[in-house]
């Protein structure tokens, strides 16, 4: 029988024989439709978003109601991605998964099981396990080799560009890795909402579900685990690339600071003296020398070099 109906193609009782239903932002007539079918109760967007674990993880009518968030990211991974809640109800008839928005690897699942294939509802739960890991692994894996190209520009040899193009791209590189932080903490909570509704199905669901089926199952929960591993590392690896261009602009703006206090303190001595010269009393008695100008230049000279020798000297220059 036809494996799965996208939303707007739920029909009187051609779905009776269906083994997944699949509705991407129904409206009342199609869950009304699914619900007179099978028996089942349609989760409301309420419902989906809810975030306890209770409300997540239910039993109705010897059916599992589970909601997970999906990973939404615009073409070719670019821009905000967007958590989207999703809602699934498995019981020994039927699949049900009740959507807002497209999922590339729910739709993948579509594409690869076809319109006419015959399948168990608990197959094309796992295998929409299987596909949702996945992604959510090459996700991992695209944000991985950002924060790699990121390390590189950070800590890389540092050139003669100038200060203020260097910290401009020092803060884009904090920004770029921050973003991918957010994205690492909803790629994590969704792994977490897939784990518990793996092993929520193999708990409640040991005696009418297939033996292959949950070896599969706890191989999408071993999977998990390790993403999740893997993606607190990505979340540290973060975090010390945001402390290091955090570090290197502080020690470019100290440089710049150290320049400044440097020509500010070796600037004070001449001042002083052309100061003093230059109030040009009747009774000074360089008024009248023949040298006394290339004396007072000597000494704007002599009292600029020293400060500059004791900076030199103190190793703070």
């Amino acid at each position: 029988m036809l494996g799965a109906y996208p939303a707007g193609r739920v029909e009187g009782s051609s779905i009776a024989g269906c083994t997944w239903i699949d509705l991407v932002d129904p409206t009342d007539a199609e869950k009304a439709t699914f619900e007179q079918t099978f028996g089942l109760r349609v989760p409301t967007k309420d419902e989906v978003a809810e975030i306890e674990t209770s409300s997540r993880l239910q039993i109705e009518k010897d059916a599992l109601y589970m909601t997970a968030p999906l990973i939404l990211t615009p073409d070719a991974d670019a821009g905000p991605w967007i958590s989207a809640p999703a809602g699934f109800v498995l019981s020994k008839q039927v699949l049900l998964t009740v959507r807002s928005a497209k999922s590339v690897a729910v739709d993948k699942v579509i594409a690869e099981l076809g319109p006419k294939s015959e399948f168990h509802p608990t197959f094309a739960f796992v295998r929409i396990a299987e596909a949702l890991v996945d992604r959510l692994a090459d996700l991992l894996e695209a944000s991985s080799h950002d924060l790699d190209e990121a390390s590189h520009s950070i800590f890389r040899q540092q050139d003669a560009k100038r200060l203020s193009r260097e910290t401009a791209a020092l803060r884009q590189l904090m920004i770029r890795t921050g973003r991918i932080s957010e994205r690492m903490a909803r790629i994590h909570y969704t792994l977490v909402c897939l784990d518990r509704m793996a092993k929520f199905t193999i708990e409640r669901c040991n005696d009418w579900i297939a033996h292959d089926m949950v070896v599969r199952l706890q191989a999408v929960s071993a999977d998990i685990a390790s993403l999740v591993q893997f993606s607190e590392g990505l979340v540290s690896r973060v975090q010390l690339l945001q402390d290091a261009a955090t570090g290197i602009i502080s020690i470019d703006q100290n440089d710049v600071m150290k320049v400044l206090t440097v020509a500010s303190v070796v600037g004070i001595p001449p001042v002083l003296v052309v100061g003093i010269y230059g109030m040009n009393f009747k009774n000074m008695p360089e008024l009248d020398w023949a040298w006394g100008y290339p004396y007072a230049l000597l000494v704007v000279v002599v009292t600029a070099a020293l400060p500059l020798i004791w900076f030199k000297w103190k190793d703070w220059i």
